[in-house]
């Protein structure tokens, strides 16, 4: 005899194994394979502190996640307060001047600067210019993080 715990077992059953079935089928993003993206063709929004420009954010055949973009930050602006992640980033000063939080020690850097912000270390990065300053931020996610 089928007993009413039984019938919710059943259906408890049921019902997360076609969750599971729809979680499986649902659509993955598209990775991203050989790509150029052109200045000219970025669209930049506003920001309260400057633009932001996204260029791709998607998984590639290695990496769970590849985002790129870039930055405009007014003088005496900063992008964020001090954070940290898994994952780790890489940006490129194009413009301006910035001050960055590397290794528990704010750092100057100028244009053709490169700075690494490794995995969970604090980070952040502020404009010390007279002028905007313009960076490339390259972050990444390994499979499982």
């Amino acid at each position: 005899m089928i007993t009413k715990r039984d019938l919710a077992i059943a259906t408890g059953a049921a019902v997360l194994t076609l969750a599971g079935v729809a979680v499986a089928q649902a659509p993955k993003p598209a990775l991203i394979g050989p790509s150029v993206w052109r200045w000219e063709d970025l669209k930049p929004h506003d920001t309260d502190v400057g633009t932001y420009a996204q260029i791709a954010r998607g998984p590639t055949a290695t990496l769970d996640e590849l985002e790129l973009h870039v930055t405009t930050l007014k003088p005496g602006t900063s992008s964020h307060p001090p954070h940290q992640h898994p994952n780790e980033e890489l940006v490129i000063i194009r413009e301006g001047q910035v001050e960055t939080l590397s290794g528990g020690e704010w750092k100057k850097v100028g244009p053709g600067g490169v700075i690494f912000n490794a995995s969970n270390s604090p980070h952040a990065l502020k404009n010390v210019g007279t002028t905007n300053a313009v960076y490339h931020v390259i972050n990444w996610k390994p499979p499982g993080r």
